[in-house]
């Protein structure tokens, strides 16, 4: 079963913002002339981010199977986790260091393995939860 990514409004408008912000500056460039005396890597690279953001931003979601566990995409980032690793599921809390496949705070925080976090955003915690104990009954649910 696949999970879309929550998206609250804090973590929209930072990534909507800086991608107006650089886009402003790449069109900035273009109507001013300067991209002729500054080269074209400026706008490469500024495109560059922008892509890398915007792709984090509509691309990150879960999947929740029998074979492969849980599967996270977020923009070029991606893994897996096999429900028999996962031992407890932290929901409604924030974990701002770490790895973040997530588009919003008040997510959940996977611990699986001895002392691997990962952070996740599904649209409702709960529908995840239940789908993810289907999976392995074992899981620890804490708030």
């Amino acid at each position: 079963m696949k999970f879309e990514s929550r998206k609250d409004i804090f973590f929209s408008s930072v990534i909507l913002g800086i991608s107006v912000f650089l886009t402003a500056i790449m069109v900035s460039h273009i109507v001013n002339g300067k991209i002729e005396t500054e080269g074209y890597w400026p706008p490469i690279l500024l495109f560059s981010v922008i892509a890398l953001l915007l792709w984090l931003y509509f691309g990150t979601n879960y999947e929740l199977s029998k074979k492969d566990g849980l599967i996270y995409r977020s923009g070029p980032f991606n893994g897996k986790i096999n429900a028999d690793r996962i031992t407890e599921v932290i929901k409604g809390k924030t974990l701002w260091v770490g790895f973040r496949p997530a588009t919003a705070r008040k997510g959940l925080i996977i611990k699986y393995d001895k002392y691997n976090e990962l952070y996740i955003t599904p649209k409702t915690n709960e529908a995840f939860i239940n789908k993810l104990l289907e999976l392995n009954k074992a899981i620890k649910i804490s708030e």
